[in-house]
Formats: structure tokens, sequence, C-alpha cells
């Protein structure tokens, strides 16, 4: 009785954070699972011949974006997924050794397993929640089966994370930086991140930070923007993308008619803006205790002292669970108005849903059936009005369960944080 009891405390305790050596057996197992499936499963081709390709032109010498071209379409994705490709390139003799870029991307799929299991670990998630990261179907086949960007960004993405949540902000800002440089849908995440750093540092430190986001993008874009610069900024971060009905994950219980219309991309648009503005100034500002009209007058317009009792007590509220809580809260309201998912944005999704799923105050039943949920949607393909109906459904649950179960809480944790250690 006494060892479950403490088996039981292990699993649920979430005023201090568990211990290191459960991450261990939890990687050592998914590597063994990972392994598996690369040397089981069969390799489905999908952009990978068409990175190679442009990556190809690149190093003959094309620097025009407008010009490179795979067999699935133009370059469409910022430089730094240039220069990461063209390290696969080399490693797998052109991109023909597909089975060494398999275990190059299985061995970032266990190092975002450890950076996200750590970035849990500063947010004192519970150890019950930890295994649903590791069970998911779609998301392997992502990482070790397909051999998309995404997984490269949100792997910066989530060294971002763990960054700031041990207040090292100049690595923060590279790596998300970095992340962005792969690819633009992690700017989903900017406007957390924006209050994060303006709440934790100031305006002006904060603007430093944007300063120094800006220049990695700047010298990440040098070799093609110098000479090219139009062409770089309308490929890399092209916003006038045309969506196909046939692929999308998340709307296809509506019409294709309704899909592509001007009408049906702006109302997204104009909720995405609403959902931001309405959280931002009331849950995201709390660690400030002020109002959004004295937010935007005190952070945003004058700079109280850095070293003022304010500044201390404001930074002490951001804490690790609310800067991960967050900054996925963000990711999950821009995915939910996305105009479009693909399969391989799951990844975007998986890593975060289960601490958010916690976050949103729902027993392991209700959390548990709801990830499930959402891995059978996605795993549905191609997909249908059903399964559509439920990747929007869950997206939608789980923003009003993390607004409705984290409401007031912050200050009360905060302060647990400051009594436990």
């Amino acid at each position: 009785m006494d060892l479950l009891h403490s088996a039981s405390r292990l699993a649920t305790n979430t005023r201090q954070k568990f211990p290191l050596w459960i991450i261990l057996p939890l990687v050592l197992l998914d590597t063994a699972l990972t392994a598996v499936i690369v040397l089981k499963v069969p390799y489905t081709e999908i952009d990978w011949r068409a990175y190679m390709e442009q990556v190809s032109q690149y190093l003959a010498g094309e620097r025009n974006y407008s010009l490179i071209k795979g067999g699935t379409g133009p370059l469409v994705y910022p430089a730094f997924h240039v220069y990461i490709y063209t390290f696969l390139h080399n490693l797998t003799s052109g991109g023909v050794d597909i089975r060494s870029a398999q275990w190059a991307f299985t061995g970032l799929y266990i190092a975002t397993l450890v950076v996200v299991l750590l970035c849990y670990r500063e947010a004192k998630a519970p150890v019950w929640i930890l295994p649903l990261l590791s069970l998911s179907k779609r998301l392997h086949s992502i990482y070790v089966l397909r051999l998309f960007n995404d997984p490269v960004s949100i792997f910066l993405l989530f060294l971002s994370i763990l960054f700031l949540q041990r207040r090292f902000y100049i690595p923060a800002s590279i790596t998300y930086s970095l992340s962005v440089g792969v690819k633009m849908n992690t700017l989903l995440c900017l406007p957390a991140i924006g209050l994060i750093y303006l709440q934790s540092l100031g305006r002006n430190t904060a603007l430093a930070h944007a300063g120094l986001m800006a220049l990695v993008q700047a010298l990440i874009a040098a070799p093609f923007a110098i000479h090219y610069p139009k062409e770089y900024l309308s490929r890399a971060f092209e916003l006038t993308r045309v969506f196909f009905y046939k692929w999308t994950v998340n709307w296809r219980f509506i019409s294709e008619d309704t899909f592509l219309s001007k009408e049906f991309a702006i109302g997204l648009l104009l909720l995405h803006f609403t959902l931001l503005a309405a959280i931002g100034s009331t849950l995201w500002i709390r660690p400030s205790e002020l109002s959004i009209l004295r937010f935007i007058s005190k952070l945003l317009i004058s700079t109280p002292a850095h070293d003022s009792v304010a500044r201390r007590t404001m930074q002490a509220r951001i804490t690790p669970r609310y800067i991960l809580t967050t900054i996925l809260t963000a990711n999950t309201i821009g995915t939910l108005c996305a105009r479009s998912l693909h399969y391989q944005f799951y990844c975007w999704l998986a890593w975060g849903a289960p601490f958010l799923l916690w976050r949103s105050g729902l027993g392991p039943g209700w959390v548990g059936g709801l990830w499930a949920a959402q891995e059978w949607a996605w795993n549905v393909f191609p997909s249908t009005p059903s399964s559509s109906g439920v990747v929007v459904g869950v997206l939608a649950a789980t923003v009003a369960g993390v607004v409705l179960g984290t409401s007031g809480k912050e200050k009360e944790e905060a302060v647990m944080e400051d009594c436990v250690g």
C-alpha cells in the first residue's frame, strides 16, 4: 500500500518538478519504438525529393528564390530551411540515402522529446500525462516516414521555450528566430512571446530582443536577400498561398465553395485576432496585475525602472508554467483559426496537447479521451466531415478549457512556486 501511495503521489504531484530519472525510461522506450518503425514501416515519399531538388539548385549557385523549384512546387520556406536540408543533402549522398535521413530524423524526434519533457518538468506537469507524448502514430510518421521540415521548426520552438523558462533570454530569442527561419508557422506564438518579454524585461529590453530576432532573420536571409530581396520575402513569407480543399484536415465539414471563399478567410482572420485580443488582454497580462489600459500605459508607453519592486514582482509571476501555457495556447489559437491544416502540421499540436488538456482542469479520463479523439482524427486519410469536425472541436475545446481552467490561477501558482522553491 505504501508503494502504491508513493507511486500515486509521484504521478499526480504538481507542486514540484518530477525527478529527472523519469525521462530516461520514456526516452529509451520511445527510441526503441521509433527504431522499429524506421526498420519495419515503408517510407513514403512526399516532399523530400522536392527539398533535395531545391537544395541542388542552391548548391549550383542559384540565389533568386523565385527561380528555385522542386517537383512539388517552388521554394516557400525561409533560408534556414535551405541550410538544414543542405546539411541533410550532404549527409544522404544528395538525398539518395533515405535510411540515413530517417535516422537523422529519429535523432531529431528523440531530441525534441527530451526538450519537451524538460519543458514539462520546468512547468511542474504531472507524470501521468507524459506517456501521451510517445503514443502518437501520426507524430512518429511525420518525423521518420515523411521527413518534413515542420519538426525542425518545432524542435527550435520548444528549445526557445526551455530557455525562456530558465530566463536565458538571448538564447531564447535566437532559437525562436531560427525556428521562424525554418518555417513561419511559429509566428503564431509571437503575441504570447511578446507579452512574456514585455512583462519580464520591460519595453526597451523587449524591443532589443525583437531587434535581435530581426538581426538573426537578416543574417539567415543575406545570401538570398542582398541581391533579390523582393523575391526572397515574397516566397519565404508567402501570405497569399492558395489552399486546396482536397488536402485540408480541418475544414472538410464545410463546402468547397465556402472553404475557398474570401469571406471564410477573412472570418477566420477576425476570429484569430478576436481570440488573441480577448485572451491576451486578460489572462496573458495577469502577471502585471494591470488592466489592459494601464498595461498599455505603463509597459508600452512608459518604462518602469528595471529594478523596481513592481518589476521584480511581475517577473516572479512569469513562471515556467505560465510561459509554457501561454505560448502553447497562442499556437493552438492560431491552429484553430488556420485556413487549412495539413497532416504534417500535427507536430505543431501533438507535443503540447497533453499539457494544455491537463491545464484545462479536466481529469485523466477527459484528458485521455480528448487526446485519443484528436489522434484518431489526424490519422483518418483522407479526412472526412467527421474527422475534420473532431479536429476543430478538440482544438476549440482545448482553447476553451485552458481559458476556463487557468483563469485567476497565475498569482496563486506564482506564490506556490515561491514557497516550494
